[in-house]
């Protein structure tokens, strides 16, 4: 058995946030019932059409799960909502701030009918102090955690290039499911988990937080180097950029003497901590990128592999796309789309006893008669509910 299956999750949600941790739900194995506006379904499926015409954002954050389209504010709603929670284990949410208490769905009124009910709710802010009925979005978030503060070149702040807010709420969502699940099957009882996205990215930013607390200073921006550290990040070669980074003095002194070729240089006063080697970064820059000057990506790798010292290249998402790392590991699998097979990576955690589900990527509605057959509605109840525009 893969390790929640028998676990039924209830997903009222859209875009990114409580999606990725739904998915992750539905790759162990759970039963994820996606609910999704009529006509209209998630909004993350018009987001564009790069994949065999649909939107790339939904084939990669919604496989194996079943599609019920249904209108949550339409009167017949109610009844299937009811049974429908009444069987899940797990209700996850991402509405608009207040929207799931309006529709009955907060954990107050749901927990007399459901006492082993474990709901998650995912916020921008949270649901108290002055910025709780604020819509969020990930850019907005990235900017009001200060990422963006320490993201970019020196005069020009920048969103990190994916949907890193979000992300970071759907697996603090996903750790809390999983620890109220087990918990659960020890001591019996729901729960509510309550995560925001202002909460999972400020968590990620507690570095340059503490340095401006007890230091008064700022992590300053830079795009292709570590602040804190030098040498550290990417470095010109003949053909383009090599990525490496050293993180003690052990390690330094062994790229002096057998990559550079140079052990005096590790004495030197300018460079004989990280500390000196961080205010001297141009000078240590220009240092090693002379070494590096007439001598190929490849062959500056070979040296930095050679001597142990951890690196990689500056690679696109093509070159990620057929990364050999990946076809080396058997990481890639095929699933359906409504449009036709696409590749999908494994999911990070693997079990060695055990693959993840790897489900379809489910047309909008395509699930919704068989589950509401599974609640108990006879075909006569569902064509109802279909000529009157509740599913």
């Amino acid at each position: 058995m893969r390790p929640l299956e028998g676990i039924r999750v209830v997903a009222i949600e859209h875009a990114v946030a409580a999606p990725i941790c739904t998915r992750h739900l539905a790759d162990l194995g759970a039963d994820v019932i996606k609910v999704e506006r009529p006509g209209e379904g998630d909004f993350a499926r018009s987001y564009d059409s790069y994949v065999l015409g649909q939107a790339s954002f939904f084939v990669w954050l919604n496989r194996g799960k079943r599609s019920l389209t249904l209108d949550v504010k339409h009167p017949k709603a109610g009844d299937v909502l009811n049974r429908l929670i009444g069987q899940a284990d797990v209700l996850i949410q991402n509405l608009a701030p207040g929207a799931a208490a309006r529709l009955g769905l907060s954990y107050e009124a749901l927990k007399p009918r459901n006492k082993n009910l474990i709901v998650a709710d995912i916020s921008g802010y949270g649901d108290a102090g002055p910025f709780a009925q604020k819509k969020a979005y990930d850019l907005l978030i990235q900017a009001e955690s200060g990422l963006m503060s320490v993201t970019g070149t020196a005069d020009t702040p920048s969103r990190v290039g994916i949907s890193v807010a979000d992300i970071a709420t759907g697996m603090y969502a996903l750790t809390g499911i999983q620890a109220a699940l087990l918990r659960r099957f020890r001591f019996g009882g729901g729960a509510n988990i309550k995560v925001a996205m202002l909460d999972a990215l400020t968590e990620w930013m507690m570095y340059p937080v503490y340095r401006h607390a007890y230091d008064g200073t700022t992590v300053p921006r830079e795009p292709s180097s570590h602040p804190a550290l030098a040498p550290y990040g990417a470095h010109a070669v003949q053909d383009g950029r090599v990525i490496f980074g050293l993180q003690n003095e052990r390690e330094w002194t062994t790229f002096c003497a057998k990559v550079l070729g140079r052990p005096e240089v590790a004495t030197d006063p300018r460079f004989n901590s990280n500390a000196q080697r961080r205010d001297h970064r141009v000078e240590v820059t220009r240092l090693v990128e002379d070494f590096f000057a007439d001598k190929t990506a490849m062959q500056v790798v070979a040296l930095l592999d050679e001597a142990g010292i951890a690196n990689g290249r500056m690679n696109t998402a093509k070159e990620v796309y057929e990364h050999v790392q990946f076809v080396a590991r058997d990481r890639w699998r095929e699933v359906n789309t409504p449009n036709g097979k696409v590749r999908a990576l494994l999911p990070p955690v693997t079990f060695t006893d055990q693959e993840a589900a790897m489900g379809d990527v489910p047309a909008l509605g395509q699930h919704t008669d068989a589950v509401l057959g599974e609640l108990g509605f006879g075909a006569a109840e569902i064509a109802a509910l279909h000529t009157e525009g509740a599913v």
